[in-house]
């Protein structure tokens, strides 16, 4: 894989987040993919997506740079989240994704960077029923 083919594969993701496709987002991943996340700690990349599409009802990423690290196999996103809950309330942030990739060209990690207390204080835990 290019780093154009991975800059590509990045904006892919998110490309499938703004579109709510939950199966494409997960066939991205390896099998034992996982997701680090401020809220929901370490978890299978399956596991996640199915809670965060439960949680959800639109979601609207656009992203402002996609950078690659050094060793070729890593990439970080910096974007915005346009977020509505399932509850109807709308959440908008940024964050900074970060991507392993794995020896099949597929994701092996995620983890999710941004600052959650001024959304925690806003929203709580709008995990906990989904």
């Amino acid at each position: 894989m290019t780093a154009d083919d991975k800059v590509s594969y990045i904006r892919q993701y998110f490309e499938r987040m703004t579109a709510s496709d939950i199966n494409g987002i997960i066939e991205m991943f390896e099998p034992d993919g996982y997701v680090l996340s401020p809220f929901l700690g370490k978890m299978l990349a399956a596991d996640f997506f199915k809670k965060l599409g439960n949680a959800s009802n639109a979601s609207k990423l656009t992203v402002f740079d996609v950078l690659l690290g050094e060793n070729s196999d890593s990439g970080a996103a910096h974007f915005e989240y346009d977020w509505i809950l399932a509850s109807g309330e709308q959440i908008v942030f940024q964050g900074i994704d970060y991507f392993k990739f794995s020896k099949n060209s597929k994701f092996e990690s995620m983890s999710i960077f941004y600052d959650t207390h001024a959304l925690r204080e806003e929203v709580g835990d709008k995990y906990a029923n989904a």
